[in-house]
């Protein structure tokens, strides 16, 4: 008998080529974690693999396995791993923006429904299996009463009000530790933090896409499996993207910052800057005081010449606490730390422009002389400072 599996065609050829380019960057970034033990390599690994696990079934279909062998027992081995994908997503956002961060036994809970629902359809394979007349038929009693009812609609729910919930929890980690960088150190780190932006926000666009078309097919037209494919060719994509990127991108250096900043500290900088009333004369004095002296060290000394500045470096220069130059900061000049030390670096950029040394060096070495560590950072901060790019400013002028 012919056998049409397997059938390379422009649904399962794209998928295919994808998804196995995508389990050698999860095994790399396996192997990565493993040369270098840092658990960032590990849970990306784990959502690299899961990913392309997931895409199998639509893989194997449109290769039509399904048509050519009836009775196959794959669906009892393509499980559904959906609600290990929020947790790993928080986990490793969580493992690169938190400074010595350990994976502690308690956070296995986060894994609890994931590990209670492989244990369920092991159950249901066992169950099956021991049943007469298992051989015969593609899906079993256990399988077809539960697996194929009303299941799979209370799993597809839970894990959609779960990966919901693990996404705001990351996105949120993520915009407080870029706030609280922008209170702490003088550069951002933003290739890095690009990095993380980007992944949440390609796994947050798969989250909308899923549930758009999980809307329109309950309430609008069943989709097909043709229709649903292009979520499948989406996901598979950005395990390619994911994958590359997170095997080249060193996060460690996220990881390793020490902000060394009381917790209200930190909360109190990450909010808007407020004028705070100052109590009493001999308080109102003592703050102006460091104002001035922050001024002076600044102009005199110019610490923001130094690229790896940070808050800490500064306050034991001043001798004042970390707290107390960061109010100075944010109360005193309506700025954060990393706006207010970046201004003298744009002017110094200037200043050197204005004595012509752009004949002798680019505008990147006079960034980086005036302590820039990134083309991407003076460019952004030059534009939001002036109007203008460092280049149209030269023409300006």
């Amino acid at each position: 008998m012919f056998l049409s599996f397997p059938s390379f065609n422009l649904f399962s050829t794209p998928l295919l080529v994808l998804v196995s380019q995508g389990i050698v960057f999860g095994l790399l970034l396996l192997q990565k974690f493993q040369q270098k033990k840092e658990t960032p390599y590990l849970f990306l690994s784990l959502l690299v693999l899961i990913t392309c696990y997931h895409r199998t079934t639509y893989t194997i279909g449109f290769m039509d396995w399904y048509d050519t062998y009836r009775n196959t027992k794959i669906n009892y081995w393509l499980i559904n791993l959906g609600l290990a994908i929020g947790p790993l997503i928080y986990f490793y956002v969580k493992s690169v923006t938190n400074t010595n961060f350990k994976f502690r036994r308690n956070y296995l809970i986060h894994f609890l429904p994931a590990a209670v629902y492989f244990l369920y359809r092991s159950f249901i394979f066992a169950y099956d299996a021991n049943q007469e007349g298992f051989d015969d038929t593609q899906n079993g009693v256990l399988m077809s009463a539960l697996e194929m009812g009303a299941t799979t609609i209370f799993i597809e729910a839970f894990g959609i009000i779960q990966q919901l919930l693990y996404l705001a929890f990351a996105l949120q980690l993520y915009w407080n530790y870029r706030k609280n960088l922008q209170n702490f150190f003088s550069n951002t780190y933003r290739m890095e933090l690009n990095w993380i932006r980007n992944f949440l926000y390609i796994y947050t666009f798969l989250f909308v896409y899923m549930i758009i078309q999980q809307l329109i097919s309950l309430t609008i037209v069943d989709l097909s499996w043709i229709q649903r494919w292009w979520y499948q060719l989406f996901s598979a994509l950005a395990v390619i993207y994911i994958g590359i990127k997170g095997y080249f991108t060193d996060t460690s250096t996220l990881a390793g910052l020490q902000f060394d900043l009381p917790q209200e500290a930190l909360q109190q900088d990450t909010a808007e800057p407020t004028v705070t009333v100052l109590k009493d004369s001999k308080q109102t004095t003592a703050f102006n005081e460091d104002k001035k002296r922050l001024l002076t060290h600044m102009e005199v000394e110019k610490p923001h010449l130094d690229p790896e500045l940070n808050l800490k470096q500064l306050s034991e220069q001043l001798s004042m606490t970390r707290s107390q130059l960061s109010e100075v900061i944010n109360t005193g000049f309506q700025k954060n730390f990393n706006d207010f030390v970046n201004e003298y670096r744009i002017a110094a950029v200037k200043q050197m422009l204005k004595q012509g040394k752009q004949h002798k060096l680019s505008l990147l070495g006079i960034a980086f002389d005036c302590g820039f560590n990134s083309k991407a950072t003076f460019n952004r901060v030059f534009k939001k400072l002036n109007g203008t790019s460092p280049t149209g400013f030269l023409n300006q002028n």
